[in-house]
């Protein structure tokens, strides 16, 4: 299955004439998310760390293209600023520190780890706030948050990244409270799915085959997984949900 198919066999979103923002959609769950929306018809910004689209290997025609750094508050600006309106807003960005050879455990590394998943989306949020109110689409604006297993589950190789998303949580339920109806903020909570992110761990047996032991649906999760409920939950299908944390993971939270 691919993983930028935006078409569901029994269900059509229809997005034409909505502005979506996608940061860290180059890749991964957020390069998925983003063509689902544009194969929707929407007008789709996404952000990256490079300095254009054609820094980037991958295929990124049809995007509009910003580039951020989400632990820099002035990038973060900078990024909201440019944006003439916006009706959806996708906080995806950031990766597991890791992945890239440094250690959580190091205040720094932590402190850092914190700053660009729960910080940096935060302040994101609050930026972009402005537009999303002046939105007229259908159900609302939303917001809608990347969390993770480690939002629920206690992660030894993650403790930075797992304290973000955990808080991943915490803000979704208090910016939905602080803006009630007229943004709706939601969540989901990203099962082990294929990216650059995590090929390392999925190609690695010692990680991949207890998660994949523990998961009921038996495989894990590609992009396109992610990405329709995302859609749905910014719908007006979903106009009476706002506060929530959807699993996306195969039943892997539900597995005794």
């Amino acid at each position: 299955m691919s993983t930028s198919r935006a078409d569901w066999p029994n269900i059509q979103f229809d997005y034409k004439d909505c502005r979506v923002l996608v940061t860290g959609g180059t890749s991964g769950i957020g390069a998925g998310i983003a063509a689902a929306y544009r194969s929707a018809g929407a007008d789709v910004t996404i952000t990256g760390t490079k300095g254009a689209l054609s820094d980037y290997d991958g295929d990124l025609a049809g995007y509009r293209y910003q580039q951020l750094d989400i632990e820099d508050s002035n990038s973060i600006d900078a990024v909201a600023g440019a944006i003439p309106r916006l009706d959806i807003l996708i906080n995806n960005a950031g990766f597991a520190l890791p992945s890239i050879g440094l250690d959580e455990y190091e205040p720094d590394i932590f402190e850092r780890a914190v700053r660009m998943h729960l910080v940096g989306g935060y302040r994101m949020s609050r930026r972009c706030a402005g537009k999303l109110l002046e939105s007229t689409l259908p159900g609302g604006p939303s917001i809608i948050s990347i969390a993770s297993m480690s939002s629920f589950f206690g992660i030894d190789i993650v403790p930075g990244y797992g304290a973000a998303k955990t808080g991943v949580i915490g803000l979704t339920k208090a910016l939905a409270v602080h803006w009630g109806g007229r943004i709706r903020v939601n969540a989901v909570a990203a099962g082990l799915t294929a990216s650059r992110m995590t090929a390392t761990t999925i190609a690695n047996p010692e990680w991949s085959a207890p998660t994949l032991a523990r998961t009921p649906s038996g495989r894990l999760g590609i992009p396109h997984d992610i990405a329709g409920p995302v859609l749905f939950l910014t719908s007006a299908a979903a106009s009476w949900i706002t506060g929530q944390t959807l699993p996306i993971d195969g039943g892997f939270t539900v597995a005794g």
